[in-house]
């Protein structure tokens, strides 16, 4: 004992180390109780629970990516006039508040970069904002309210935009690509043959051959630039293979699929028909 100290004092040691315990350690953060809402530290405790769920989430999200095969479609054709253009699943609330009349058209500036620009502007500056000590959910009415009708607006508009998505879908008879893609795929694969890849397109045969105007002008549009099809629209090349040359004729003068191809026997002349029928008959790739 130290010269001069009182003998009465009591003297706490920590094991063997003779060292006087006095009050808490500097580096030992008070218990969790001690924070209002009986929470805890945001370093270490928290930000590593946080850390966890997030490893989780992105584990999960991985393995879902690995075993679900991702809906892609067909390479982007601007000639495919029956495309129903959508975005990812988390970006369907967005697309939907921007259809409507004061975020569009007009103020379309507003709908893209500012209503966006507050959203998450407000959500990286709500820890600077919201400077509160209390964490119950319940006796923080104004931040509590506003995620909540955050959430239910992100819901809501989700909902609607797919929920309309599907109805013009039903209005169109249109069949997404990537569904027809994946029947294709499972067709072929049933038949022992090669899986098909969309990107892989055939040549066209006799591509000088005069005929070629004539289909640049009339089936185009519809069939594609490279006569592969888009969408529901059947393709062109091979068409020689299902069809005769007066079986083709006869398609274009009268058309086919309840008016999905319509009839050209006002538009083309005999002879152009006759000429179209004989080039695409060569089709046979």
């Amino acid at each position: 004992m130290a010269s001069g100290q009182s003998s009465k004092e009591k003297v706490l040691y920590v094991g063997d180390s003779r060292v006087k315990k006095s009050g808490r350690m500097e580096n030992i953060p008070p218990d969790f109780t001690s924070y209002p809402g009986k929470s805890e530290a945001f370093v270490p405790y928290f930000l590593l629970k946080e850390w966890m769920v997030g490893v989780v989430v992105l584990v999960g999200f991985l393995a879902w990516v690995v075993v679900e095969t991702p809906p892609l479609g067909y390479p982007a054709d601007p000639t495919n006039a029956s495309f129903i253009p959508m975005p990812d699943w988390y970006f369907l609330f967005l697309y939907q508040f921007l259809k409507y009349p004061y975020v569009s058209q007009d103020y379309l500036l507003l709908g893209i970069l500012g209503v966006p620009g507050v959203m998450f502007g407000a959500l990286v500056l709500a820890p600077f904002l919201d400077t509160g000590k209390e964490r119950r959910f319940y006796r923080r009415p104004i931040a509590s309210g506003l995620m909540i009708l955050s959430l239910a607006a992100v819901v809501y508009l989700t909902y609607t935009s797919w929920d309309g998505y599907q109805k013009q879908l039903v209005a169109t008879n249109t069949t997404p690509e990537h569904h027809v893609r994946a029947e294709k795929v499972k067709e072929a694969l049933e038949a022992g043959k090669p899986r098909p890849n969309p990107l892989k397109t055939v040549p066209i045969i006799e591509e000088s051959d005069p005929a070629m105007e004539i289909a640049q002008s009339n089936c185009m549009s519809c069939h594609a630039i490279d006569l592969a099809g888009s969408g529901n629209t059947p393709p062109l090349l091979g068409i020689g293979n299902k069809y005769t040359k007066e079986e083709i004729a006869a398609i274009i003068t009268e058309g086919a699929g309840d008016g999905m191809m319509p009839s050209f026997k006002d538009t083309l002349s005999a002879e152009e028909i006759d000429e179209l029928s004989v080039w695409l008959a060569k089709q046979t790739q």
